[in-house]
This record gives structure tokens, sequence and C-alpha cells, in this order.
């Protein structure tokens, strides 16, 4: 928006004559009459008025030779009729807009006119007032508010997801990702397991309550043990050896058979010591046997 200051109220030269001379329009002896001078071209009042003078581009009008004129880029107006188009306050003496509609307003007029617009309540954002600029858009500092909350944002940090803006703990709340154990939102860093998110301080071992981040556990039933937890309190004595059958390390495969359970490399005929994994084998008592040994016996 650019601001004007008109030109000076025209005044054409007008005066009398005391040797004859004659109006170029209508030959009127000019002698001790008022005469106008335009365009090197003497001409009687009542000729300038009725041919040569201007027309108001707010009344329509001519702009006769007693008036006052006031123009801006060919345009013309009597004083009285400059005027602001939407306030009408003379602007004769003031500053001015000028529109591409050919709408001349005052300066404030103006601002409100051709001013940014508000995203919130698309009102005219005046200059000066309190007000936000994001992604060359601007909102009332009162109208840019959380979509979820309605409050304003002001000097509080906010996140945006898609065109809508929230506070920060609204955004946390709604969108952050919720702990599988506690259920409440992880804000910042975290685990994931089993494709679920945890908060670190929630993902500890279910006995002994020490946190497993960073380093080795198992799960039993959705909970989680550290690896000594787990020997002692959940995993299956191996029925060869008597201890735990944990799958870490050395042992990981399991035989099972009729509720008993077996380390992979435990499981052998007890006279030959041939793995039986995968293989037809006798057991007798608490012992297994090659189907060979088991005929000896």
């Amino acid at each position: 928006m650019t601001f004007y200051k008109h030109s000076a109220p025209r005044s054409y030269l007008t005066s009398t004559m005391t040797d004859r001379f004659d109006c170029y329009y209508c030959r009127d002896n000019l002698h001790g009459k008022k005469y106008v001078k335009k365009d090197d071209k003497h001409v009687c009042t009542k000729c300038f008025d009725k041919l040569c003078a201007n027309t108001c581009a707010e009344c329509r009008r001519p702009i006769g030779a007693d008036a006052k004129e006031l123009h801006h880029k060919n345009r013309y107006w009597h004083e009285d009729c400059f005027r602001c188009a939407k306030c009408y306050k003379s602007l004769a003496s003031e500053s001015f807009s000028a529109r591409d509609d050919g709408k001349i307003m005052c300066g404030k007029c103006g601002s409100r006119e051709d001013g940014n617009r508000c995203q919130g309540c698309y009102k005219v954002v005046m200059p000066g007032s309190q007000n936000v600029e994001y992604k060359n858009k601007v909102w009332h500092e009162e109208c840019f508010t959380c979509f979820e909350c309605k409050q304003p944002i002001r000097t509080q940090s906010f996140l945006a997801k898609g065109d809508d803006i929230y506070c920060a703990p609204c955004h946390e709340k709604k969108f952050a990702k919720k702990c599988f154990h506690c259920k409440q939102p992880i804000s910042s860093g975290g685990i994931s397991y089993q494709d679920q998110p945890w908060h670190s301080e929630c993902f500890v071992c279910k006995t002994c309550k020490k946190g497993l981040a960073g380093t080795r556990f198992t799960s039993h039933e959705n909970d989680v043990y550290c690896v000594d937890c787990y020997k002692t309190d959940v995993a299956k004595k191996c029925h060869g050896c008597k201890n735990p059958i944990t799958g870490f390390g050395h042992g990981t495969n399991v035989v099972n058979y009729e509720g008993y359970a077996w380390h992979e490399y435990c499981f052998n005929c007890k006279r030959c010591s041939l793995s039986l994994a995968n293989k037809r084998f006798v057991i007798t008592g608490d012992h297994i046997y090659c189907p060979d040994c088991a005929k000896k016996m």
C-alpha cells in the first residue's frame, strides 16, 4: 500500500485586461474581465467552465475556474470532493492511499482495507498491533490459539499438524506415542521392543526392577526380565543337567517331551552319550537311551 500527498490545488492565471484582448473561443472582449490562461490560450471563465474545465472524478461535474482543484495521476477532484471513500474524511491536506480500483482512502482506512487479514477471525491486522506470523500467514495474538484447548499460544512453544496449531502439552497428549507399560505419552527418547514403545524408566525387570535398556533380557507372558531373574524365577530346569533353560548363549535349542525339557546338548543316550535330538529314543525312569542301548539293557 502506497501513501501519497496530492498536488496543491490548481489555480489558473486570472487577470484583467486594459488593452483589447479576445476570448480564444467566443471572441468576447476580455477587457476589464476575469479570464483564464490555459495552454497559452486566453479564455473567458464562461468558456473555460464549458469547454476546458476538468471533470471531477467523484461528482462528475466540471471543476470551474473559481473552484479549487486537486489532481493525482491524471484524475481531478473538487477540493470538497476529495474525501476518503470509507469514512468521508476530507483529504485536501492529508496523506492518502490510491487503490487499484480507483478509490481514495485516508491512511487508517487504507490500512484496514489493504492490510493482512488474520487467519483466525479474518479481520484486518492493523500495523503495529500485537500479532503472530507463521509460514507467511498472520494472526492477531489472541487469535493464534491451540486447536485442541483453544487457549492463545502467545509465548509458548507450539507444533503444527497439517494446518492445525497445537500447544506442546496438547500435541503430546494427542499425538505422542504412549508407553506400552504405563500408557502415558512418551515426549522424548524411549525404547522400542516388539514394535511397542516404552519409557526408558518403565522398561525394567519384572522381578528386581533393574533397568534393562542396553542390557540382555528376555520376556515371558508380556513381562520382561533380566537374565538373572529369568533364570531364577521363570526358566524351566533341564531334566538332564538341572540348570535353567534360558535360551541365552550355548544350548539355545530345547527338547520337550511329556512335560519335561532338556537342553538339546543334554538330550543324549545315558549309556553311549549319542545325541538323540531329532532321533528315536527310549525313556526309562529319568533317563533316555538310544534304541540299540535300550535293547542291550
